[in-house]
């Protein structure tokens, strides 16, 4: 009798296989989890160096996250979710969406660092606005500002 008092069988007998097939899959699950802590503990540590190294924000980190965490997710889903003992047809209906999904994740990631860069601008100022900046900033143009918007007059009746 086992110890929830059940009539349920054991696992072992629900499983269908022999103890021998049983010690194989619990390897190959073992051995995803020692992969799996290894490529966690590697984030970490290089998570842990980047700010002092000034790598905080790189595209290559980026990249080498993003590679490592579908590498991570690419374990579980082979092993835990049993999508490697799937045929051909079957892993790629189910891995295309996310294998676009993270193109365009990657694509993104790509472009923002691209046009994140100060010598590249992606937003475009009208040159006027540009010009009455300048103005502003060098000290001339705020009493011709005040003028044109009929300020000067203004404060002429106050005096």
């Amino acid at each position: 009798m086992s110890e929830f008092h059940d009539e349920y069988p054991s696992y072992e007998h629900l499983a269908h296989h022999s103890e021998e097939d049983g010690k194989k899959i619990r390897r190959t699950l073992w051995n995803v989890f020692w992969v799996m802590l290894a490529i966690t503990i590697f984030e970490l540590v290089i998570g842990s160096m980047a700010p002092g190294h000034g790598w905080s924000g790189t595209l290559w980190i980026k990249v080498l996250f993003i590679g490592l965490t579908i590498l991570k997710a690419g374990f579980i889903v082979m092993a835990f979710m049993h999508l490697g003992h799937e045929v051909k047809f079957m892993k790629y209906v189910v891995l295309m969406p996310y294998i676009i999904f993270m193109a365009y994740a990657i694509f993104i990631i790509l472009d923002e660092g691209v046009y994140s860069g100060h010598s590249i601008n992606r937003t475009r100022v009208d040159p006027l606005l540009i010009q009455q900046q300048e103005q502003l900033r060098s000290g001339h143009g705020h009493h011709d500002a005040a003028a044109a918007h009929g300020e000067e007059h203004h404060e002429e009746a106050h005096h």
